[in-house]
């Protein structure tokens, strides 16, 4: 006789005697007359739970019976949400982890699995070609310049100086935004006492030691602060900016230098900066008409 036992919700056939009995400590044993049902959940069948009852009454003391097979039923489990640790199944389909996107209810990803599971080659095709579609939006292309900012100094006074700027091109609007934004972070920092390479307890602490912080120490150093700063001013591919820094602190313009470095390399090109000076190459002081390419900006 063949028949079918259950064992952690899997069927797997069994040879057993005719005459053979079924326990009911054991795992179920189901006769070649039981009928299983698979049902598909979530494009990936699971074998369901099932539990195999008998219509009659029997003596509950007894360790072994013989069970008709006319007399065995399966019957499903109560419908619900399977309580697994991972919890992956439920009777109203995939809902994953708490707080995890339901990529089984994704369009164009069910578009793609459903169509090329079974076909490796074909699955990739698909993907290049959704990243091709998609490029612009997956990947941010650099519009800056790959070569490095040239920093020089002329005469640099930190209580009376310009910033000067030469870009590549003329920057365009969204340019000057970003670069004044950064430069209002910056001020806004350093007017706070951020900058202060008095207290950089941290930074100069060792690294193989868990980091401390003295706070008496960082409240009694000299504070630094940013004390003015002036208006951008842009004419065509050269711009500048008026500060006063107040106590010469060299972190405050490494701080300045390293930001619009990035910004260079990833948005728009600088190809130099210069700390100081009154004068600088092609700027004209009587310039101050936009029709002919100037424009001041608020910090």
């Amino acid at each position: 006789m063949i028949v079918l036992q259950l064992s952690d919700g899997i069927l797997t056939p069994r040879h057993l005697p005719i005459d053979a009995k079924i326990s009911r400590r054991a795992n179920h044993v189901l006769t070649p007359s039981s009928v299983c049902k698979v049902r598909p959940r979530n494009h990936f069948p699971r074998l369901e739970q099932r539990q195999c009852v008998t219509k009659s009454s029997r003596d509950q003391k007894s360790e072994t019976q013989n069970i008709p097979s006319s007399e065995i039923e399966v019957v499903d489990e109560e419908d619900g949400d399977y309580d697994a640790d991972d919890g992956f199944f439920s009777a109203s389909g995939f809902r994953g982890r708490e707080g995890e996107k339901d990529y089984d209810r994704d369009p164009e990803f069910a578009e793609i699995i459903g169509t090329s599971v079974d076909d490796p080659e074909k699955f990739r095709s698909k993907m290049e070609e959704r990243l091709r579609k998609k490029r612009n939006k997956i990947l941010q292309p650099k519009t800056g310049s790959a070569v490095p900012v040239k920093v020089t100094f002329n005469k640099f006074d930190f209580s009376n100086s310009y910033i000067w700027f030469e870009f590549y091109n003329t920057p365009l609007a969204k340019d000057i935004t970003l670069i004044c934004d950064t430069i209002r972070s910056w001020h806004i920092i350093g007017r706070l006492g951020g900058c202060n390479s008095m207290n950089m307890q941290l930074s100069q602490s060792p690294l193989d030691k868990r980091p401390s912080y003295d706070s008496i120490q960082g409240a009694n150093v000299t504070p630094t602060t940013f004390y003015n700063i002036g208006d951008f001013e842009v004419q065509d591919n050269l711009a500048r900016i008026w500060v006063d820094i107040g106590t010469s602190e060299p972190l405050i313009l490494d701080i300045l230098i390293n930001a619009l470095t990035q910004i260079s390399s990833d948005y728009v090109g600088i190809k130099q900066l210069v700390f100081g000076g009154s004068e600088f190459e092609n700027w004209k002081e009587n310039l101050t008409s936009e029709d002919a390419g100037y424009s001041t900006h608020k910090i």
